[in-house]
């Protein structure tokens, strides 16, 4: 059984779903027979490369709110992650475009090697004092997960590498109705959205194995679930 995650590396419940979703399939007796397969899909697509900036600033002029009510809704997030045993800084972290990520992580999959580098990315943008939206990071990154630092840096200097790629995940993104992550498709038959607890997905991995026809897990079965669009992420507002 195929498993397909979309999922954007500025998006923090996508970081703590995938969390989750290790756990439930952790738990799932047929997880030896499971492919995960990580695709793209940008929150913010239309920010300049190189336009990168405070995440408790953007927060606060995206919902109109003060800095201390916006590091109040990034430290809600943390609650959460820290739950899933993720670090989580609250101050300090910075966001921007993704897209020179999205390709790496492509060139990633060709290798073998993109839940790793997608850990180390999560792992840098959301727990350590690296920022993800610089070329050098990414390099560095991109080695640290197992690639090749030449490749690596000839996919980071052409910005039509992988290009098509990225753009294909989102276009069937958009196809299958996904306009928020994470997003978890099922073997193209069941899909379940946000990240829910682990059990959600272990449920689900089971129904999408037994085949029954069942309602979806996801945006019609739980609306609260926790998940980041264009507008923004689902986080508290007060």
């Amino acid at each position: 059984m195929r498993v397909e995650i979309w999922s954007d590396i500025a998006c923090p419940w996508c970081y703590v779903g995938k969390a989750r979703f290790e756990k439930g399939l952790a738990a799932f007796a047929h997880r030896d027979d499971v492919e995960v397969v990580h695709r793209s899909f940008e929150l913010d697509p239309h920010r300049p490369k190189g336009d990168s900036g405070p995440v408790l600033e953007m927060l606060a002029k995206k919902y109109g709110r003060t800095l201390d009510e916006a590091r109040a809704m990034e430290a809600h997030v943390a609650t959460n992650a820290h739950a899933e045993g993720l670090g989580y800084r609250v101050d300090g972290r910075d966001h921007g475009n993704t897209f020179d990520i999205h390709r790496l992580l492509h060139l990633a999959k060709e290798r073998g090697r993109q839940s790793e580098l997608l850990d180390l990315a999560y792992r840098a943008n959301f727990a350590e004092e690296r920022s993800v939206f610089d070329t050098e990071t990414l390099a560095a990154l991109g080695v640290e997960a197992g690639l090749d630092e030449a490749e690596v840096r000839a996919v980071l200097a052409d910005e039509s590498a992988y290009a098509d790629a990225v753009r294909e995940d989102e276009r069937e993104a958009a196809e299958l109705g996904a306009n928020s992550v994470p997003f978890f498709v099922l073997d193209r038959r069941y899909g379940v959205s946000g990240g829910q607890p682990a059990e959600v997905f272990t449920q689900a991995l089971e129904q999408a194995w037994q085949g029954r026809a069942l309602q979806p897990v996801g945006a019609d079965a739980d609306a609260d679930a926790e998940a980041c669009g264009p507008d923004g992420c689902e986080v508290p507002q007060t």
